[in-house]
């Protein structure tokens, strides 16, 4: 049989990726080109997983700030819930914690949008830059959070 490797990636993922853990445990050559590209892409998904996390969480705690009149648990619970996320994402993956704060930035341009939708607040009427520190964005407690 004809060897489709290369093709094997592009035609059925699934099958490719099990063929290459089968190859690396077998000590056999594997489409090393692909590999790397594919484990450079789970990196990268997990700083994606980071960001989209921070985006909910921020655009929660910009709505916190911005609209104290509308405050609920459901807020609150959205807001510990992120927290843990993310907490959970940067003891599992430690150097995540090296993009944080990049990640931050890219989130909160995201949750700016995101909390001028849901608020019906104009983007130009939160900051510019994202108003929390660290710890603020990481706290566990919801009392912590910045107020308006």
């Amino acid at each position: 049989m004809k060897e489709l490797t290369g093709d094997l990636h592009e035609i059925d993922f699934h099958a490719w990726a099990f063929e290459q853990a089968q190859k690396v445990r077998a000590g056999e050559p594997i489409d090393k080109e692909n590999v790397a590209e594919e484990l450079e892409d789970l990196g990268r998904s997990q700083q994606q997983q980071l960001e989209n996390c921070l985006a909910v969480l921020l655009a929660h705690l910009l709505k916190w700030e911005f609209q104290p009149e509308q405050r609920s648990s459901s807020w609150i619970r959205t807001i510990r819930e992120q927290r843990v996320r993310i907490r959970k994402l940067l003891t599992k993956m430690p150097s995540l914690k090296t993009h944080l704060a990049e990640a931050i930035a890219d989130a909160y341009a995201i949750a700016v949008t995101f909390a001028s939708a849901e608020t019906m607040i104009v983007e130009e009427d939160f900051p510019s830059e994202c108003p929390y520190s660290v710890d603020q964005i990481l706290s566990e407690e919801a009392a912590q959070m910045k107020e308006a």
